[in-house]
């Protein structure tokens, strides 16, 4: 009983005989006698090597047209054909037909976290890899820390970076390397006068340690807002009322004079700081306004009695020069009576020589 089977381009025909290999059948027609199984195999597919597989390699002819792929325990191979990304073999063993397709091989070694083979971000990103890469982010102005197995391994900066899914675990913290600004809000504070206060001050710092923000302490940022606090209130316990509103402008920069080297114990630069608000309670805001007022008043009784004075001082002068010169005290005298004139609408005198007399003692009276 004959058979035809067809094999077509870039395809292999294997003959089977009581299981046994028995012919390798090229492109073309082909007629088969008697009951032989055909397994017919496209060669521009990869084959993964199983049992069979394996005892049908010790044929010298089928084993010198494959190429043999092993992929052992902590790797991957990534395929790759005519230079394009194509699959990714995981642990076992792969056959290649030879002189079909332009393959080529990387293995890769994921014993190590760093990926430091030379991949393509576009080929990390692709689905078939994308499950066995880890992706972090570090953004413009940042910068990280590489941890591995809870140890440091270096500092990181801005970008992107891509690490082999493994057994190690891996961490990456990142922290904002620009300017910032802490506001410490709402602090009840008393005097050395014992004046109640409520303070809302600020501080503007910026990290320049990374290690020690970090690693060597924890919640940074925290441990600055109560340095800043303490610092606060110790300042503010120190002086009393009158003087912290005078010396309110200063306060920041001698507050971070006090703060010395804690500040870089944070691994943080603290640069600026200072009172934006003092507010007093209910009580001290009306003494503060009852001592404002009487103040104001003290200070319009000290201007009226220097301008009385100064109006006294003018009129003694005035009547000094009077008293010693007759002619300037006839033209004040007519000057006043003058200005009283003005006021009287009719005045009847007799008429004889003595009028300015006669208007005198009418004015007189």
């Amino acid at each position: 009983m004959f058979r035809n089977v067809q094999i077509k381009a870039y395809q292999v025909g294997l003959v089977f005989k009581n299981r046994n290999l028995i012919e390798i059948l090229k492109e073309g027609n082909r007629w088969i006698l008697g009951r032989k199984a055909v397994e017919i195999y496209e060669m521009k597919t990869l084959l993964q090597v199983n049992d069979d597989l394996f005892l049908l390699l010790k044929n010298e002819e089928l084993n010198a047209m494959l190429d043999l792929i092993e992929v052992k325990d902590g790797e991957l191979v990534l395929v790759y054909e005519n230079g394009i990304f194509k699959e990714v073999l995981h642990v076992g063993q792969y056959a290649a037909w030879k002189g079909v397709m332009n393959r080529s091989f990387q293995r890769i070694d994921l014993t190590k976290v760093e990926i430091t083979e030379k991949i393509s971000k576009t080929i990390l990103e692709n689905a078939k890899l994308k499950n066995l890469v880890r992706k972090f982010v570090i953004t413009n102005q940042s910068k990280g820390l590489l941890i591995i197995d809870g140890k440091m391994a270096k500092i990181l900066e801005a970008g992107t970076y891509y690490f082999w899914v493994n057994e190690d675990s891996v961490e990456v913290k990142s922290i904002d390397t620009r300017m910032q600004q802490m506001e410490i809000a709402g602090q009840e504070l008393l005097t050395k006068d014992k004046a109640m206060l409520r303070i809302n001050f600020y501080v503007r710092y910026q990290v320049e340690d990374i290690m020690k923000a970090l690693m060597d302490n924890k919640e940074y940022d925290k441990q600055l807002y109560i340095l800043m606090q303490l610092a606060l209130r110790e300042f503010v316990g120190a002086l009393t009322l009158d003087e912290l509103l005078l010396k309110k402008d200063s306060v920041g920069k001698e507050i971070l004079d006090n703060l010395g080297n804690k500040a870089d114990d944070l691994g943080l630069r603290a640069t600026d700081a200072g009172i934006r608000d003092v507010i007093l309670t209910g009580e001290m805001k009306e003494i503060m306004n009852q001592v404002l007022i009487a103040e104001k008043k003290a200070q319009a009784n000290s201007i009226m009695r220097r301008e009385e004075t100064a109006s006294t001082r003018s009129l003694l002068n005035t009547a000094k020069l009077m008293e010693e010169n007759e002619v300037l005290w006839k033209l004040k005298e007519m000057e006043y009576m003058e200005k009283i004139a003005d006021k009287i609408g009719d005045i009847t005198v007799s008429g004889n020589s003595s009028i300015v007399s006669q208007l005198k003692e009418i004015f007189a009276r």
